[in-house]
């Protein structure tokens, strides 16, 4: 069987995919993985064949329109969420010479498309295949899926369409505990943490005397992208006294910390990093708190987009988190907050039941065989 999957433009998009499709690969299926020509060293180094669709960036999608006029973003977050989709609808469109291209000589007889990789549902339409819709996070926000529809309603007309279809089969990584309400229909995942690794340090998985903290915005940091947002952030968790891990590109991870002590920085592999940590406070990305909540750590979450905020509200509800929003976060405020975190137990219990329950998910191979049937 023939399995082509479809990610974002960055990485977490990839690592959410990684998974399933490794299992493909390991069965037998021959397995691609497509995304922007900057994202192919994120794919090759998770051991998987790889395809460029398209050489410009995510950031180019967002910030111009297919006749390359500048876009502003919107600073309400209810206009953020559908303007978001729109970007991703322009990626998908951008994609789809390149795929039916691929499609010539390599017919997939299913494809599987991240949750906002649109273009999956195009090309799976075009081909008279079923496609296979996956989540990469805890949730994305529906105000997305109207404005990719407004942005593909040619290519969605072409294919007979009048809106995005459904998906043949929903994979669904969020714990049910944790779903909105009005959810789709989904077969459920259990979470499998799936970065890129490096060369383990007794420290990573061995805990010490004091209590660990790790502080992280994520894999996308750079010196123009939430690098100030974590350093700052970092300083702040400094005030806590403990010992403090940042989460961070090799590139940027000596800036960061630069005059910090008891720290420890750089491209940690954070599924072993985790096991040995108290609490994690830091962007609210979907794929770092799916992470967290799998090791069963309490979490203060910081959302840095409009389209984290929901997931962090309902994790806090559950009483597995606190949140705060940008602004908000004092020194004053993330000290109190973390010290309530790590010294009231009802948190850490709440979170391992949250474990406990993606643990006793479906397993990434029982998926496939749902993927497999589905496919014929």
């Amino acid at each position: 069987m023939r399995i082509l999957f479809l990610a974002g433009a960055s990485p977490a998009t990839i690592f959410a995919l990684v998974p399933l499709a490794t299992a493909a690969r390991n069965a037998g299926h021959q397995t691609f993985m497509a995304s922007t020509e900057g994202m192919v060293g994120s794919i090759t180094s998770a051991g998987l064949p790889a395809l460029a669709l398209t050489d410009r960036t995510m950031l180019d999608f967002f910030t111009n329109d297919r006749d390359g006029n500048t876009l502003t973003w919107p600073e309400d977050p209810e206009l953020w969420k559908p303007f978001v989709g729109r970007g991703f609808g322009r990626l998908a469109a951008a994609s789809m010479d390149a795929l039916v291209e691929l499609a010539r000589g390599w017919r997939p007889d299913v494809v599987v498309g991240g949750h906002l990789s649109y273009a999956a549902a195009l090309l799976a339409r075009r081909l008279g295949v079923p496609w296979v819709r996956h989540a990469w996070d805890s949730g994305e926000p529906p105000e997305a899926d109207l404005g990719a529809a407004e942005e593909l309603a040619p290519e969605l007309r072409e294919l007979g369409l009048d809106g995005l279809p459904d998906p043949d089969l929903y994979v669904e990584l969020c714990p049910p505990s944790l779903r909105p309400e009005g959810a789709p229909p989904a077969q459920f995942m259990r979470y499998v943490g799936s970065s890129p690794q490096r060369k383990l340090e007794p420290w990573m998985y061995t805990k010490g005397d004091r209590k660990r903290v790790c502080v992280t915005a994520g894999a996308r940091v750079t010196k123009d992208q939430y690098f100030d947002f974590l350093r700052e952030l970092s300083e702040k968790v400094s005030n806590l006294g403990m010992e403090l891990v940042v989460a961070a590109p090799e590139a940027v991870a000596a800036d960061l910390t630069a005059g910090l002590d008891n720290v420890r920085a750089g491209w940690l592999p954070l599924d072993v990093v985790s096991r040995t940590c108290d609490l994690f406070v830091h962007h609210a990305g979907g794929g770092t708190s799916l992470l967290v909540m799998s090791a069963g750590l309490p979490q203060l979450l910081i959302p840095n987009m409009p389209s984290s905020v929901a997931p962090s509200e309902r994790l806090t509800e559950y009483g597995a988190a606190l949140m705060m929003m940008p602004g908000e976060d004092t020194v004053e405020r993330i000290v109190e907050s973390s010290r309530e975190l790590i010294e009231n137990p009802s948190y850490r219990k709440r979170a391992e039941e949250l474990s406990a329950e993606i643990a006793g998910l479906p397993s990434v191979s029982d998926v496939l065989r749902s993927v497999e049937t589905l496919a014929g």
